[in-house]
């Protein structure tokens, strides 16, 4: 380890203890090498403690000296009790926005440069603020954040800015599956009326003033249960006097209490839908709440039992749904703890839509499995080790002592939680796994939150059963208000076929003439991925086709379609295409590829679903492909393909939107294809067709 720890910890074992006495006698003794050297027990870790004092306005300070890097990284927490927000829920994220942004005595602009111009970081959230710095700055940073923190400017300006930012974000997240099922799965398990369940809205931010976000903090941002923790190279006597300089300006109160009463796990386990109709796959959630703590008896046991279950690629719920079945990228679990309220345990998964409900009964199968069977000692070891390597990696850290002492201070633990919990650990049994697993994987009161396209998987969802009983499923809407069934598919008109369809869209684009008059056009468009722009170039002429993939100007991939050969080159290598694709290629190379379907008699009109809030025309190109047809417009604006890759079944959804004219075509200038997690919204720049 680069990190010299022997500053943070000292471990001393028996194994190490019969080393040291080996070396200094004699190496004439011998030892009996057929015979496996028992067992030694866990490692002794013994914590060097932060040192501690407290100003008198409440806020405790630590201080953990490593002079190791010229650095010193300041932490500030607020160790408050949950705060309900009620009807102006979001107050304190818009709060958190507004600190850090200048005070009272320092403008937002000098402020901001002053930090950058001593390569520093401060940042603020609405119960904590951050910063790091050199440690020969140190003084002055301390001062800014104090002074920030102390005396913030609540500006007009900056309020307006802020909020009108939030609101930006929500109307973002409206149509983000992923977003909607956080905040759903969080509001019906604890309940709207809870700090845990209630969630920001536009009209509750809408609601929230300038006079509020200032009522927030002098309510909450308070010093009693505050925490500042001093980590790097810093000596006790000079943090005494800058914190006591700096943060003893900040006069002594109690933060307010914000009542709530607590929520409880449902009386029998259902299924909650919310049906998003975007959705190319299903957002699965199983959770409970748990009462739980860290200084509970049987919170290490939880956590080894959550391990084998859920806890990695280890897990078993990975090993099944990823690995066995092929249903998702991963599956885990977690479970929390709380010492205000009750916390959670989850176990989640993304998959397709048509396996959203085996992957919800494979979930329950495995956390039934967990409950009724004693882990075999593989299973046990490889929990253990892995929870025993990251403690012990955790270990090179400073921070480390900090939290870990926090960790003592706020959640009531034992002074040698942290120095004996490697044999805590290794002390776990099996039958304290099974009793824990019973305890907080409360099968028989699972709320199952299912986010995912109706259509495809409500029917299926509602003919799962469990343990011999059907489970119920009830339907909510994308903010957790309980409602009716949706219908999910219009009646399709009479006498409408796939093929009238997509010739009124080919009428809709220029008509078949002007595309069958096309002989060349070429395409480039640019998507930005991490911060690095993806170049696409697409060209055609005759028979002759290729589109290449360029990042940072190194060409990642490229498909080359000619008379003679059908190929595909990724990083140098070529590879030829099966007469299968090549065959798909040749159908989609056209401007307006649907021209090649016009009068394919296998194309099917299967519904009209909704896409973006408008009814679309859903045609089945293949078993594999959906394309989907705007009903008043008659365009193209979404495709649906599912392909093989790696072992696995992925679902990949393309958006097509701002059609523009182009020699006669309206051709989609917005192209978004979604890329695993990553969603890729593709610009036209350039076009050109003859």
């Amino acid at each position: 380890m680069r990190l010299n720890i022997q500053t943070i910890l000292r471990i001393t074992t028996k194994v190490t203890l019969v080393m040291a006495i080996f070396a200094s006698t004699s190496l004439d003794a011998q030892v009996d090498r057929s015979k496996q050297p028992a067992p030694n027990g866990s490692p002794v870790i013994k914590l060097e403690e932060p040192q501690t004092f407290q100003l008198k306005n409440g806020l405790k300070v630590l201080v953990v000296e490593n002079h190791k890097l010229p650095r010193v990284s300041i932490q500030l927490l607020l160790d408050n009790p949950p705060i309900l927000e009620g009807e102006k829920a979001g107050v304190s994220s818009l709060t958190g926005g507004l600190l850090g942004k200048g005070s009272l005595n320092i403008s937002k602009d000098d402020f901001n440069e002053e930090v950058d111009f001593l390569g520093a970081s401060i940042s603020f959230s609405g119960q904590s603020a951050f910063a790091s710095t050199l440690s020969r700055n140190f003084p002055r940073i301390i001062e800014l954040m104090a002074d920030a923190a102390i005396y913030p400017d609540f500006s007009a300006e900056e309020f307006d800015k802020e909020k009108e930012r939030y609101i930006e974000g929500l109307k973002s997240d409206e149509k983000n599956v992923s977003a909607v099922a956080s905040r759903v799965e969080s509001a019906l398990a604890y309940g709207v009326a809870h700090p845990n369940g209630e969630f920001s809205s536009i009209e509750s931010i809408e609601k929230v003033n300038l006079a509020d976000t200032k009522a927030f903090y002098r309510d909450f941002f308070v010093p009693e249960n505050a925490y500042l923790v001093l980590i790097g190279d810093i000596n006790l006597k000079d943090a005494k006097k800058l914190v006591k300089s700096n943060f003893g300006k900040w006069k002594a109160k109690s933060p307010k209490q914000t009542p709530f009463t607590e929520a409880t796990n449902l009386e029998t386990t259902e299924i909650n839908f919310v049906d998003m109709p975007n959705a190319v796959q299903s957002e699965i959630i199983v959770q409970n709440l748990v009462d739980l703590k860290m200084s509970d008896e049987d919170y290490i046991p939880a956590l080894i039992a959550n391990q084998i279950l859920g806890g990695g690629a280890e897990g078993r719920l990975f090993l099944n749904l990823r690995e066995d079945k092929g249903y998702t990228y991963g599956s885990y679990s977690g479970i929390g703890s709380s010492k205000d309220t009750k916390a959670r345990f989850r176990a989640t998964a993304q998959v397709r839509n048509a396996v959203t409900d085996s992957a919800v009964v494979q979930i329950l199968e495995e956390v039934k499995r967990i409950r009724t069977e004693l882990v075999n000692a593989e299973d046990l070891k490889n929990a253990k080790e892995k929870y025993k390597g990251s403690f012990v990696r955790s270990l090179e850290r400073p921070q480390t002592v900090a939290n870990f002492a926090l960790n003592i201070e706020t959640q009531g633990l034992d002074q040698d939680f942290y120095e004996t919990y490697l044999s805590q650990i290794d002390a776990v049994t099996a039958d304290e796994v099974k009793n824990a697993a019973n305890k907080f994987f409360s099968l028989d009161k699972m709320r199952i939150v299912v986010v995912g396209k109706g259509i495809e998987v409500a029917e299926a969802l509602e003919n799962i059963n469990f343990g011999q009983t059907q489970l119920q499923v009830n339907y909510f809407d994308p903010y957790a208000n309980p409602i009716e069934k949706p219908t999910f598919s219009k009646p399709l008109p009479a006498g409408l076929t796939a093929q009238k369809v997509i010739a009124n869209y080919l009428d809709k684009v220029g008509g078949i003439a002007a595309i069958e008059n096309v002989t060349s056009y070429s395409i480039k468009a640019t998507a930005t991925i991490q911060g690095m722009t993806l170049e696409l170039a697409t060209s055609s002429k005759g028979s002759n086709y290729t589109q290449e993939m360029k990042m940072m100007g190194n060409v990642m991939q490229r498909s080359v379609l000619t008379e003679k050969e059908a190929y595909q080159e990724m990083q140098g290598q070529r590879i030829p295409m099966s007469d299968e694709d090549r065959q798909k290629m040749q159908l989609e190379t056209g401007i307006v590829a649907e021209l090649a379907w016009v009068n394919n008699a296998d194309i099917q009109l299967t519904s009209i679903e909704s896409v973006n809030g408008s009814d679309a025309y859903v045609i089945q190109f293949s078993e594999d492909r959906a394309v989907y047809f705007d009903v008043n417009t008659g365009l193209k604006v979404q495709e649906i393909v599912t392909v093989e890759a790696g072992g696995q079944t992925i679902t990949q959804k393309a958006s097509f939107g701002d059609y523009k004219g182009v020699n006669g075509i309206l051709i989609p200038h917005s192209v978004s294809r979604n890329l695993g997690p990553q969603t890729l919204d593709f610009q036209i720049t350039e076009i050109t067709i003859d």
